[in-house]
């Protein structure tokens, strides 16, 4: 086939196979369509609400296959996939035998970008991915740009699709564009302007099969960099993947830590946030970005991703008074180390978007003394390693959800003087949380934290993290007399 790229953006007639009828597929099916492509649209499911979105598409023109996610059609030419979609599913196998590329939405949005007017180029991208904090950063990096007077939106695997954003009637000056793992695996010729690795701890590895492979797809988001590759200091893992990376000439390594920041990194002097790597003579000067407490909320983890953000919009040349008003404006989403309530000198705390070990362990990080509300599907995880760097954090901990058994034998190996309460057995939902708070309620004391940071995905006892902390938010309030 003929490439359908910048230089002969011709869809027309296109035989195109998108795989999957979710969120991002139904846009990539619109877009295409929307192009003249002849669009049939592969979705391994069949229940109702599939019916009726494959029913939207059909009256556009869209073809729809249901219950047949596995099979090719016949004279295919490109697939545009969903991100949950695995490498190793059948469809990409059959595609590979036939020579079909493989694209994500986030390949043909990069794709389809249109020059701005007046500048003859695309708006450039300030890329985020990372195992934790690449929601928030985004966001952070939003209101940045948008203090410092640039059109922008937080976009790609949050906000605004990064399909709805190429193509916007009004264009974009620039956009911050958070990738997940899954979105960089099918985006080969992504190049942003600027790029950070917030971190890199084990996730996804049943989609990935091996650390190794989840390291090298967010690795992909630092090719071809073309002003500065933004890494963790306190994550060797991060720097490597810098240095693995082929860049622009002149593309620079920008590190991000909490502690004073040599030549070329950001980090924090004296409560402030500083810049030593976008200033003249970056040997002998700093450039003041804002204060901790600029930072909403100022946890550990939390001002990493302010330097992140920070660095990434000096690298598109945001004056630092931008930066600290960007920081003061922003406001975190719900069930991120949220406080929800103070019952009798006892805070408590919503993280329950902390839905993986490294999450949890950032948020443990950011209190002390703690009843820790933890727990639900470990997905394939193990927890000595979290338990041992929180244990002299610990005043109790309740359990919760199917997994519990992993945490509670963990703690018993590395805490076994901590109290461990197994609560909600058998429960689900609201019942189950009520029962959950008021049990730590019972074991918290004036100026402890209660933390619900679980470590675990939510499904084994409620539908997704965001009702499992709108349900703890409540509890609170119940136990307070609200």
């Amino acid at each position: 086939m003929t490439d359908p790229d910048l230089t002969n953006p011709d869809f027309g007639g296109l035989p195109v196979a998108v795989a999957g009828l979710g969120v991002s597929g139904i846009s990539a099916a619109r877009v295409l369509r929307g192009l003249g492509a002849r669009v049939t649209v592969v979705d391994g499911g069949s229940g109702p609400g599939l019916v009726a979105r494959a029913a939207e598409l059909e009256a556009l023109g869209v073809t729809v296959r249901l219950g047949d996610g596995a099979s090719l059609p016949e004279g295919t030419e490109l697939i545009v996939t969903s991100p949950g979609w695995a490498p190793d599913s059948p469809l990409f196998a059959a595609a590979e035998a036939a020579g079909v590329p493989v694209w994500g939405d986030v390949e043909l949005a990069w794709r389809l970008r249109r020059p701005l007017p007046g500048t003859g180029e695309p708006a450039p991208w300030l890329a985020v991915t990372g195992t934790n904090g690449k929601t928030t950063t985004v966001q952070m990096l939003a209101s940045i740009l948008t203090a410092a007077g640039r059109r922008t939106a937080a976009v790609g695997n949050v906000g605004v699709s990064v399909l709805d954003a190429v193509l916007a009637e009004e264009p974009y000056d620039v956009l911050a564009v958070e990738l997940s793992s899954y979105q960089l695996h099918w985006a080969p010729s992504l190049r942003p302007y600027s790029a950070a690795v917030l971190n890199l701890a084990p996730d996804h590895l049943d989609w990935h099969g091996s650390m190794e492979a989840y390291a090298a797809d967010k690795g992909r988001i630092y090719e071809g960099n073309v002003v500065a590759c933004v890494y963790n200091l306190a994550d060797p893992a991060t720097e490597a993947l810098v240095r693995e990376a082929d860049v622009e000439e002149g593309c620079r390594a920008i590190g991000f830590g909490l502690g004073a920041p040599g030549p070329s990194n950001f980090g924090v002097v004296d409560g402030l946030l500083v810049d030593r790597a976008f200033v003249e003579d970056r040997a002998k000067n700093a450039a003041e970005l804002g204060a901790v407490e600029d930072v909403n909320p100022p946890a550990p983890h939390n001002i990493a991703n302010a330097l992140a953000a920070a660095a990434l919009a000096r690298s598109y040349g945001v004056d630092p008074k931008a930066v600290r008003e960007g920081l003061r404006a922003f406001r975190p989403d719900a069930h991120r180390i949220a406080e929800v309530g103070v019952v009798r000198e006892v805070a408590y705390i919503d993280d329950s978007k902390a839905t993986n070990t490294h999450a949890a362990a950032a948020s443990l990080a950011a209190y002390r003394p703690i009843v820790w509300i933890a727990g639900g599907l470990a997905k394939g995880a193990t927890f000595d390693d979290l338990v041992q760097g929180a244990v002299e954090r610990l005043r109790a901990v309740v359990l919760i959800g199917e997994d519990r058994a992993l945490i509670r034998e963990a703690l018993e190996r590395h805490a076994p003087d901590v109290p461990v309460i197994e609560a909600a057995e058998g429960q689900t939902g609201a019942v189950a949380m009520a029962e959950v708070v008021r049990t730590a309620a019972s074991l918290a004391r004036s100026g402890d934290t209660v933390l619900l940071a679980p470590a675990c995905a939510s499904m084994d006892m409620f539908t997704n993290y965001g009702e499992r902390g709108d349900l703890f938010a409540a509890a609170v309030r119940e136990l307070a007399g609200e």
